[in-house]
């Protein structure tokens, strides 16, 4: 271990943002980000302008070049290269030199910081995460026709612990990986590319630190618990020795993950579970391939569109998910396109909604425009003839909604059929329950659909009225007050009553506290961030089936959160 500043003054700061699992001690290496100053002779005439478009055109090549050699190594660059060319940023630069007289950074620093805000602004976190990724190819656009270049680990010489306030995903590309013991960020999520990054290299992080940026140094040395959200600042060297014995055990516990990963998930007593990876892209895709979920339980299809400047075809979404079941290997559930609320496009316009997040999205807005869903329909069904694929509806509130979208389904497969082109005719059809209404009527819907997916996310925010991303109320947000739980289980029930399999894609899937719970509600379908799965199918094989049916009865009747709670720390055996 390298020498440090042990034992002065030791600090400890909690953190509820757990990106990627592991132990790691060290000294720190703290970045702190210097901003560029965007300067530059404002063109003042056409000629000028038209000069400094080209500036913007020749910087996008040069950085589609760049990133090309680096998305060789790691897919994620991918996505990026897709948002230096996008047709949209590159008319709000084109607007912002002709019609503000703006030079092409100012310009281009302009249109990404607004790109950037509007991913910011939405509720959904896989996607709110996204802004990170407009922002690093606007600095790599800028810093190009800048004619500069940035190194933030050129003083890295030791194995350290990466500290800053935030990081880029070609932040971390370019680092020496046999340097980072372990990241800690103030901001990002755990759905970030480099929460991704950090997972698939098996480096410990955890973001969303606040404050941690103030109480360390160069020099400090810092203990981090990924799993437990702890970090220890400066701890005597008893302290770090024992941290050290525990990081062994972990490290042990997670190559146990890892290497059963591929076995099925059967509990003890022979009750068999399908333990399924959340996704949005292909990279996704290949991460939940390569831990060996069971499935897709969820490909969320909006990515596609927020990253276009226009509705995609039916032929390039085709292609996408082609590529993704073909690579995937196993069954694969398409969510259809949900969007509105929260989550615009710029290429459609809503109109002022007060409370946007009841209103026109997901099935509402593909129903208002039947041309766009059939668009959609046709490439999942074009793709099905390839792979096992399953059509989930979102945001599913009445019969009429379910028959309505039903027949447009059945409609275009009659197009298809009548041109010849392939499909899977028999290929499953179900719904996001994640609504009350759609919770109440769970036996009519379970009737007319094929298979039933719970989203807690949203279910625990309408059950509760509690704004999951309003921290006034963040303490009403939890999935385990009494209300929630029992809506999850007459949905289970109702479904298991009409013959049909009950999965969970929301959060609460993934947690490891819950899954006796779960598993004993009689949940058939676990569906989680791809990173989570070894740990939860190695949890469920753990478990015996008859045992936990006995428990959920006991929970589930409880009529408190703090028994509930109480009920699930004695059972797991830690704090909930």
């Amino acid at each position: 271990m390298a020498e440090g500043n042990f034992g002065i003054n030791m600090k400890k700061l909690l953190v509820s943002d757990t990106s990627s699992h592991g132990i790691a001690i060290g000294p720190v290496y703290l970045v702190r980000e210097e901003k560029p100053l965007i300067s530059g002779a404002a063109p003042e005439n056409r000629s000028e302008m038209e000069a400094e478009l080209a500036k913007y055109d020749a910087a996008v090549e040069k950085t589609v070049k760049s990133l090309t050699s680096m998305a060789a190594g790691n897919k994620i660059f991918a996505g990026h290269i897709s948002i230096a060319r996008d047709i949209a940023l590159r008319d709000a630069v084109k607007q912002r030199i002709y019609g503000q007289g703006l030079n092409a950074e100012r310009a281009a620093d302009g249109a990404v910081k607004e790109v950037s805000r509007m991913f910011l602004n939405l509720d959904d976190t896989y996607m709110r995460e996204r802004a990170a990724d407009v922002t690093d190819v606007g600095k790599r656009l800028v810093a190009c026709m800048q004619n500069r270049t940035e190194n933030k680990f050129a003083g890295l010489k030791v194995p350290s612990v990466i500290v800053a306030e935030s990081l880029l995903p070609s932040d971390t590309a370019a680092l020496d990986k046999n340097l980072v013991l372990g990241f800690i960020t103030e901001q990002g999520g755990v759905t970030s590319h480099v929460s991704i990054m950090a997972g698939n290299l098996g480096i410990p992080a955890l973001v969303g630190a606040a404050g941690i940026m103030d109480i360390v140094s160069d020099g400090s040395v810092i203990v981090m618990d990924a799993a437990a959200g702890e970090i220890y600042v400066d701890p005597d060297r008893k302290f770090a020795d024992d941290f050290l014995k525990r990081k062994k055990r972990v490290e042990l516990e997670q190559q146990k993950y890892a290497d059963e990963a591929c076995l099925p998930t059967v509990t003890r007593d022979g009750h068999g579970v399908k333990v399924y990876a959340n996704v949005g892209n292909l990279n996704d895709i290949e991460q939940a391939a390569s831990l060996h979920a069971d499935g897709v339980g969820l490909f969320r299809t909006e990515f596609l569109y927020m990253e276009s400047s226009r509705f995609p075809t039916e032929e390039e979404q085709f292609n996408v998910y082609r590529k993704a079941v073909e690579r995937l290997g196993g069954e694969m559930v398409i969510r259809t396109l949900d969007i509105g609320g929260d989550k615009k496009l710029s290429y459609y316009q809503f109109m002022p909604e007060a409370n946007p997040v009841l209103g026109l999205r997901a099935i509402r807005l593909c129903l208002r425009h039947p041309e766009v869903f059939k668009t959609q329909l046709r490439a999942i069904l074009r793709a099905s003839h390839y792979g096992r694929l399953r059509i989930m509806l979102p945001m599913m509130v009445s019969l009429e909604e379910a028959e309505q979208s039903l027949g447009i389904i059945s409609e275009v497969k009659r197009e298809l059929s009548a041109v010849n082109i392939p499909y899977d005719s028999n290929i499953p059809v179900g719904m996001m329950v994640e609504t009350p209404a759609a919770v109440i009527c769970a036996g009519d819907f379970a009737k007319v659909m094929d298979f039933f997916s719970i989203g807690t996310n949203d279910m625990t925010q309408y059950t509760l009225a509690a704004d999951r991303c309003n921290k006034e109320v963040g303490g009403l947000y939890s999935p385990l007050y009494p209300s929630v739980l029992r809506s999850v289980k007459r949905v289970i029930d109702e479904g298991h009553k009409a013959g049909i399999k009950v999965g969970m894609c929301g959060e609460f899937a993934a947690d490891k506290r819950a899954a006796k719970l779960l598993l004993g509600l009689g949940l058939d379908e676990f569906s989680m961030s791809a990173s989570c799965t070894p740990a939860i199918k190695s949890a469920l094989r753990g478990m015996d089936f008859e045992e936990a049916r006995g428990f959920a009865c006991k929970v589930v009747s409880m009529e408190h959160i703090s028994d509930i709670k109480a009920a699930l720390e004695k059972s797991y055996g830690g704090e909930v």
